[in-house]
């Protein structure tokens, strides 16, 4: 029995690990310096508890949106302060990266504008986008520290394909 429950947990545990390793656990995350592109979210604001069941609903309604195809884009997150420093707290605008700022919004959304030109640390993993962002800020942290550079309370995250994310940070002069 022994012997038969050892196989049991060896099989699952290469199964989780297979599976972790499909939705891209053991990708690398790249981290370069670059200028930023303008970019347009569509979407709504939040400002609250990372466990309030607003901000909850909001990444629902923004999926059900895409889902729905009433807009054109990917997701895509604003936070304007990082959660591990506020208590939890998150500033936040979560939406739909979009071409252009043309397209007809769903009702309660509206536009934010990410401007161009600017210094950033950008960051891009190929993984499934539930276990991008950690991947991604650990990544952007790390090199930060690394070298010495300061970040600004700016983030903009968006997932262009399924398993694929990228975050951009502004660096501080």
């Amino acid at each position: 029995m022994n012997r038969k429950f050892l196989g049991i947990m060896l099989l699952l545990i290469a199964a989780g690990a297979i599976f972790y390793g499909w939705l891209g656990g053991f990708s690398g995350t790249t981290v370069t310096s670059t200028n930023s592109q303008q970019l347009f979210v569509a979407g709504k604001p939040f400002r609250g508890h990372t466990k309030d069941e607003v901000l909850g609903n909001t990444f629902r309604q923004v999926a059900q949106v895409l889902d729905e195809k009433q807009l054109d884009g990917v997701p895509a997150n604003i936070y304007y302060n990082n959660p591990d420093e506020a208590s939890d707290t998150i500033s936040a605008f979560i939406g739909v990266l979009v071409p252009d700022t043309t397209q007809q919004l769903p009702g309660g959304f509206e536009f934010r504008t990410v401007p161009g030109g600017r210094q950033v640390l950008r960051a891009e993993v190929n993984a499934h986008y539930m276990l991008a962002p950690n991947k991604l800020y650990e990544a952007l942290f790390n090199h930060a520290e690394k070298n010495n550079l300061k970040l600004e309370p700016f983030y903009v995250e968006w997932f262009p394909e399924d398993k694929k994310g990228v975050v951009e940070v502004p660096v501080q002069k």
